[in-house]
């Protein structure tokens, strides 16, 4: 499910595309809308936006994607929610989402637990990485979540519910020009809390980039494993902000 006008999954999709799976795009910022089922849906990927996990001001589709995550998760549908997705997945499994302290905008580092050692997406991920955040907003996990990783300010930065979803609290997607997309739309606060990022941009995307591929590069062969490279529909909803 794609919100804003020109935004799309970046390096997510490009690992998708290469493990021969098909994505279709619903585009609710043109009035598509939120299926209803998750008939010819082998997977469901939830990306970010301005909106609020925890209300439907600005946000009209906000319950149907919620539901559809619900059936998802009951129906064990691979998940990957990133960002605002990740707060809609701790929403859509019993958690909450709310207000945080503040913008966190820019490159961070977070700190990996233990279980991602075992998980199948993130295992090799070193104990701390540099990755963007861009986000105002929170979640509070259930009580059957995994927490994978921290930071300080924000401590839930990425959970696992069962054995195949995933949420994301940071931008592992991000490129160059995901960057720049981001930053054309970003608002006088934003700028302002992250005034080099595009400078720091490629010297980050260089250490990031091996971790990043090897995360979605896993993802996108769960996928494949489970629907044997037939054809697949992956739901996108892209940051409405960027």
């Amino acid at each position: 499910m794609e919100h804003a006008r020109g935004e799309g999954p970046y390096t997510l999709g490009e690992a998708l595309a290469a493990a021969g799976l098909r994505m279709r795009l619903c585009q609710v910022w043109a009035g598509d809308p939120v299926p209803a089922t998750l008939t010819d849906v082998d997977a469901l990927v939830v990306m970010g936006g301005a909106q609020a996990a925890y209300s439907d001001d600005g946000f009209p589709s906000r319950r149907a994607e919620l539901e559809l995550l619900r059936k998802a998760l009951a129906a064990e549908v691979p998940v990957l929610g990133i960002c605002l997705g990740a707060q809609m997945l701790a929403l859509a499994a019993g958690g909450t989402a709310r207000v945080g302290s503040g913008l966190q905008l820019g490159w961070g580092e977070v700190a990996f637990s233990p279980e991602a050692d075992g998980d199948p997406l993130l295992s090799g991920t070193p104990e701390r990485l540099r990755v963007l955040s861009w986000h105002g907003d929170t979640m509070d996990l259930p009580e059957k979540a995994v927490l994978l990783a921290s930071c300080d300010r924000y401590p839930v930065q990425a959970f696992r519910m069962g054995g195949a979803a995933w949420g994301l609290q940071f931008h592992l997607e991000v490129d160059e020009a995901a960057v720049d997309a981001f930053m054309e739309t970003a608002t006088p606060q934003e700028v302002a809390a992250a005034p080099r990022l595009r400078e720091e941009t490629p010297g980050e995307l260089t250490v990031l980039a091996p971790h990043r591929d090897r995360v979605f590069a896993r993802f996108a062969a769960l996928v494949a494993d489970r629907t044997e490279l037939t054809a697949t529909r992956t739901f996108f909803t892209p940051r409405a902000d960027a």
